[in-house]
């Protein structure tokens, strides 16, 4: 061997590779030690320390290193030849019909000549389709799927999107790709189960119905070893099933395999009625005690007073009012109370909206009706009041009806309206003036 050499004495002596290799684990005394024997990968024994590398590859919500870290060829390199399919658009956008739309409009486009053309490219169009943008908003805000996401740490392989997702099947139950594939017929059985009669069911699957097996066959289906047939049931030399009931003459019986599962809620509070119908039967039961008990110290009050040693003078030790009540309600019950609910404040005024034509430059069509708002909020005076102040050092001399009528005489002369009827005419006069002057200085030669 090229790594071994022999000394003088002839002891043969060990390479560093050699001595390498006899200091490893092997990938059977690895997995023994670690916890997560499933994690070990055979190129882990190669670490300088194997036990920390499975340990970190264990540990939760770890991200694994993509399987193309060892690969000699580029990343995707086997994906050259394959043809990418076109972008297709989801199914809650192609219900709004945009495609149908895009395509009549297209179909017009391509129907028009080159000077159309030509003009439509100079001068395009705005708004060719029409659609409904109730429609549109509902497909992305209310009708938007959920796209297909990876989980944590999932990262694309060559082939990923080719592997069959097993979530999706169930065991026992044959889809009909898989029957065309099998060049099953209708009412055929599948090619195991003549093993599976001879045999015996799946151990991986000890819940698994088959048809043939532990289940009925099919109606319209027969027994037999011909093309087409099921075979032969699995009986015992009395006749009776093997496996389950394969001729649907035995009743349903569920096994019960592992502990029932109690699914009760452990948190729910109780109901106030139920509650207190609790507590009326603990009242009815202690009265009933109460009542035994009076009933025994009653015995025992004759006896004694017919024995002489109690002198029965029905004076109690306990002074008036501090004796113990039968039943102590601590519980705040909302129906009990009598006073009425205070009524509950306004937190907000909805205002009614109307609409208008617009004015000015940043005119709006909707206004909103102010007066509903404000006809809630405070008290408005009536017409034809009259508010009246008084005065603190008429009322110590004391009110009369005199002294009112003449506060609401002040108040009535100060509450009427100043006549500016002088001074409108005034203004008139002056822009007459101003217009008759400046007439005369225009037509001036």
């Amino acid at each position: 061997d090229s790594d071994t050499s022999e000394d003088e004495n002839g002891v043969k002596k060990v390479s560093r590779k050699q001595m390498r290799k006899l200091n490893r684990l092997t990938v059977a005394e690895l997995k023994q030690l670690v916890k997560k024997p499933d994690v070990v990968d055979w190129v882990d024994v190669t670490a300088s320390d194997p036990k920390l590398l499975v340990h970190l590859k264990s540990y939760r919500n770890t991200v694994p290193v993509p399987v193309h870290w060892s690969q000699k060829r580029k990343y995707l390199q086997g994906k050259r030849g394959i043809e990418k399919p076109p972008f297709e658009l989801p199914d809650f956008i192609k219900a709004t019909g945009i495609m149908e739309m895009r395509s009549a409009v297209k179909e017009k486009e391509d129907a028009q000549k080159l000077k159309s053309k030509t003009r439509e490219r100079h001068q395009p169009k705005m708004g060719k389709l029409d659609i409904d943008y109730q429609k549109l908003h509902d497909a992305f805000f209310r009708w938007q799927t959920k796209p297909k996401l990876t989980i944590h740490g999932d990262v694309y392989y060559e082939g990923k999107e080719f592997e069959t997702k097993l979530k999706a099947k169930k065991p026992g139950q044959l889809s009909e790709e898989l029957k065309s594939a099998l060049n099953m017929p209708p009412l055929a059985p599948p090619p195991w189960l003549i093993n599976m009669q001879r045999y015996g069911p799946p151990p991986s699957y000890p819940q698994l119905k088959v048809a043939g097996l532990n289940a009925p066959i099919p109606e319209g289906a027969q027994w037999g070893y011909h093309p087409g047939g099921w075979g032969k049931p699995p009986v015992d030399e009395y006749g009776r099933p093997l496996y389950g009931d394969v001729f649907g003459s035995m009743e349903d019986v569920k096994l019960e395999l592992v502990a029932p599962i109690e699914r009760t809620t452990w948190g729910e509070l109780e109901l106030e009625e139920e509650a207190s119908e609790d507590e009326e039967e603990e009242s009815d039961d202690e009265n009933e005690s109460d009542e035994d008990a009076n009933e025994t110290n009653e015995d025992d009050e004759a006896a004694a007073v017919s024995s002489g040693l109690v002198t029965p003078s029905g004076i109690s030790s306990v002074p008036s009012g501090l004796e113990t009540p039968e039943f102590i309600e601590l519980r705040k019950d909302r129906r009990r109370s009598a006073s009425p609910p205070a009524k509950q404040k306004q937190l907000y005024t909805v205002l009614p909206e109307k609409s208008t034509s617009v004015k000015g430059f940043m005119g709006s069509e909707h206004v909103y009706d102010l007066s509903a708002g404000a006809s809630g909020s405070g008290k408005r005076k009536a017409v034809g009041e009259t508010e009246v102040s008084l005065n603190p050092d008429e009322l110590q001399s004391g009110l009369d009806s005199e002294v009112v009528r003449k506060a609401y005489e002040r108040s009535k002369e100060g509450s009427t309206k100043e006549d500016f009827s002088d001074m409108v005419a005034e203004h008139a006069q002056r822009e007459r003036e101003k217009r008759k002057k400046r007439k005369t200085e225009k037509f001036k030669f």
